[in-house]
């Protein structure tokens, strides 16, 4: 690439106006008359971004993966380290990217001006962001699906029905062993375990023969939903009820953003709000059944194992589930923030939405193990066999438990439809963390043209996304969910945390923040400071360690993956990650100076631009600073075309 000084290309330039032509509006559908930033737009009220910003953090994570680690950890003890996790980590963390967005109004990426040098965190972010786009929306359509399914009587997955595609091994009951009987003639017989009790012969030891088995929900899951092939290798067909189901996701999707954040800020009023009102009816209900003490005590009650607090994978497991529940590291922090206004009171915002999180994770756990206590006792089996995390919950064992109940297609239309709702909320966000890049890369080209990028982004995304609603589709979606969503987003996170707090400075962010916030005492800021400094840091750090450490290559149940496949996830990994050291090195190889530390020096140092988006909130450190119209950029911020 040519070295000589170019003018900062494709990211906009942070010096506005705060009036610009009177047409801004009216071109500008995103743009509303009141808002503050007539170029980006800003959200129409607080409660807008608030539901926004609680339904990205308020996910299916909170009702499929946090009531099994509870239980699995200790119970009520798991509180303990999920708080700690949620104080040192989660809050630091949620607070520092939704400042850093509101601070520069700019997306995931050229928020970077920042910091050239690790502008490749934010390319990483882009391509993280655009599997979390293709991925999530399959899930959405799985949910679909179910509710669709349960606008009749009975359930599908009530029984074993034919029309569905069960076969002979699937049974609402366990089936007996078979013994390969030894008879006094020499031969060998077949028998059942009733015909043994009837003519009082027992079966040796080895001679068990065990029956396949599947309850009529996994099969439905299975064969009904899914047509799941044996393996990874066997791609099969697409499964068109799924693609049908996944195509109505995007066309929600599309529709609920078709204006951005105008139009997506009223869709959250019903999405974000729903969940907790199905959750609440859930839990009324569960309360009254049968045996639901069963499932609560085993949840969090008095079956609490405070011994396993001395277990290091339980802290691993509330730091992980503490990180990707607050959807840190994902870009969407930083793209929803950064259409705030600039005096926004972030701070109030990060503890509204934190502690609303992890409140409703432990809220969701009351709802589940209620009714499934019950399912436990109907069945006289203990809580811990009809437990399951992730798919296995909400599309097995939980719809099993609500086939039992007294009007069971009513209790599964609401939960699969708030399984929508949540699925929803995530995704608005993280699709808008796309859109926002795009927009703040090509500026004058695309804000004019919102509908029809949207529109384009959605179809494509649900063209590449038919691999997983392909009859391996489960396969795909579980490999990615092992390797890209998983370590990826730690590292990006860590990388902010030193890259803001050791490389752009702690001191001068805390400035920024104050910009916004207003001045705080020196004690406000001492717990932050330790926090983005040391604590959060260390504990990242020791969780990207902890899981490296403890790799095992991936199953789906007891589906083992082949080695390409395995290979394969590290490849995209590594293809997401190895931007962050090529764009280092190209910046400093761009960056001006006589020696290589005075040139590593010039890739740290932010952008002539880089201070608030509107000219009347920069203050005299920023006002100052050359505007990139008046001198050239002396930093070059690497493009995507360039990429």
């Amino acid at each position: 690439m040519d070295q000589k000084e170019l003018s900062l290309s494709g990211f906009p330039q942070n010096i506005h106006q705060t009036h610009p032509p009177q047409d801004t509006a009216a071109r500008y559908e995103h743009v509303g008359k009141s808002d503050e930033n007539v170029e980006r737009g800003n959200w129409s009220s607080k409660t807008d971004y608030l539901l926004s910003m609680i339904g990205s953090a308020v996910g299916l994570g909170n009702v499929w993966r946090f009531p099994y680690l509870a239980y699995r950890n200790g119970g009520g003890a798991f509180l303990i380290p999920y708080t700690l996790m949620l104080a040192l980590a989660g809050i630091p963390m949620f607070f520092l990217e939704s400042s850093f967005g509101q601070f520069a109004s700019l997306g995931p990426v050229a928020v970077w001006k920042a910091m050239p040098i690790l502008q490749g965190v934010g390319i990483a972010t882009i391509l993280y962001c655009t599997i979390a786009n293709i991925v999530y929306p399959s899930i959405i359509g799985y949910s679909l699906f179910y509710l669709f399914a349960s606008f009749q009587s009975p359930l599908p997955w009530a029984d074993c029905f034919s029309w569905w595609g069960a076969d002979e091994t699937c049974s609402r009951t366990p089936r007996d062993p078979l013994c390969n009987l030894t008879l006094d003639d020499g031969y060998f017989e077949i028998v059942n375990t009733t015909w043994l009790q009837a003519n009082n012969e027992t079966c040796t030891n080895g001679s068990e023969i065990y029956v396949p088995h599947q309850g009529p929900s996994e099969q439905y899951w299975d064969k009904g939903a899914l047509r799941r092939t044996s393996s990874i290798d066997e791609t099969g067909e697409i499964v068109w009820h799924l693609a049908l189901c996944l195509l109505l996701a995007w066309l929600i999707v599309g529709t609920a953003l078709s204006k951005g954040i105008k139009s997506s800020g009223k869709v959250v009023y019903l999405t974000a709000t729903f969940p907790y009102l199905v959750l609440t009816i859930l839990l009324i209900r569960g309360v009254t059944l049968e045996g639901a003490y069963k499932g609560i005590e085993f949840y969090i009650g008095s079956q609490s194992d405070f011994s396993k607090l001395a277990d290091a994978e339980v802290w691993k497991d509330a730091a992980i589930q503490i990180f990707f529940s607050l959807s840190v590291g994902s870009g969407t922090l930083t793209t929803l923030s950064s259409y705030n206004k600039f005096h926004n009171n972030c701070y109030t915002d990060t503890i509204i939405v934190c502690v609303v999180n992890c409140a409703t994770s432990v809220f969701a756990g009351f709802a589940i193990f209620s009714i499934l206590g019950h399912m436990a006792h109907v069945q006289d089996k203990p809580v811990s066999e009809v437990a399951q995390s992730g798919f296995g919950l909400v599309f097995i064992a939980y719809p099993e438990a609500l086939a039992q109940l007294p009007w069971a297609p009513l209790w599964s239309i609401l939960f699969f439809f708030m399984l929508v709702t949540l699925g929803l909320d995530t995704q608005f966000a993280s699709f808008e963390a796309a859109i926002t890049i795009l927009l703040d890369q090509f500026p004058k080209f695309l804000r004019s043209k919102r509908l029809y990028l949207t529109t384009g982004v959605c179809l494509l995304f649900y063209l590449i996304g038919l691999v997983f609603v392909t009859q391996a589709g489960i396969y795909w979606m579980n490999l990615i969910d092992n390797f890209c969503v998983g370590w990826g987003l730690i590292i990006t996170a860590l990388l902010e945390l030193i890259g803001l707090s050791w490389i752009y400075g702690v001191n001068r962010f805390i400035k920024d923040i104050e910009m916004m916030i207003g001045q705080k005492n020196w004690l406000f800021w001492l717990w932050w400071r330790i926090c983005w400094l040391f604590i959060s840091p260390c504990l990242l750090a020791a969780i990207l360690i902890w899981s490296l450490a403890t790799f095992a290559p991936p199953t789906y149940g007891p589906v083992e993956y082949p080695f390409w496949a395995t290979a394969l996830g590290w490849c995209m990994m590594i293809f997401c990650m190895m931007w962050i050291p090529i764009v280092a090195i190209v910046r400093v190889i761009q960056a001006k100076g006589a020696t290589l530390w005075q040139k590593i020096s010039a890739a740290c140092t932010p952008a002539p631009d880089w201070g608030p988006y509107l000219e009347q909130h920069r203050v005299e450190r920023y006002r100052n600073r050359p505007d990139s119209t008046e001198a050239p950029i002396r930093v070059q911020l690497l493009t995507l075309p360039e990429l």
